[in-house]
């Protein structure tokens, strides 16, 4: 088989069904987010939340540093991150802060798997997770103008034009029944 054809099939299977069978969930009504803070790099970091970001449309990738589809999205996702940041999204990886010793564990962990340019933030004591009710990883919870409008179940192929494509489709619609 041709290396062109398994990148075909790939593509497809990785676009189509991301390996799960219903893997993209867009919500008919947008749902308030929890009331949760995630911080910024490390646990002593500046407090954010989901809902934080009301003019972008959010990539919110919960993930685990022991997780091997999370750590083989992590160079797809840093290079999505790169073409759409300018045009109204914003990416931010979210992982347990218990997995980190520090800031530089982090960066170093981050370069070594190509995510080096992520916004990175850590989940305290795991509440935000729980409080959305995310217990595996990757899981990608997608907010537009700070609502929750759906979700990605596991791994995607973040830097297939395809997928671009889709998530600029869903900001459009999202962005036209608002108004």
């Amino acid at each position: 088989m041709s290396k062109k054809l398994l990148y075909i099939i790939f593509s497809v299977l990785t676009l189509g069904g991301w390996g799960n069978p219903e893997p993209v969930n867009i919500y008919a009504e947008p749902r308030a987010l929890p009331d949760r803070a995630v911080y910024h790099n490390t646990e002593d970091g500046e407090a954010y939340k989901l809902s934080d970001f009301p003019e972008e449309f959010v990539i919110a990738n919960f993930w685990s540093r022991h997780c091997m589809p999370c750590l083989r999205e992590l160079d797809d996702l840093n290079e999505f991150s790169k073409k759409v940041g300018e045009n109204g999204i914003k990416v931010v990886i979210i992982s347990p802060a218990s997995e980190w010793k520090g800031i530089e564990d982090q960066q170093k962990f981050l370069e070594r798997y190509h995510g080096q340019d992520l916004d990175f933030y850590v989940d305290k004591k795991g509440d935000l997770s729980a409080d959305l009710g995310i217990f595996t990883s990757p899981n990608t919870v997608l907010v537009n103008k700070g609502k929750e409008i759906g979700r990605i179940r596991g791994a995607a192929d973040w830097d297939n034009d395809d997928v671009i494509e889709y998530i600029y489709k869903i900001k459009a619609q999202q962005n036209k029944k608002e108004n």
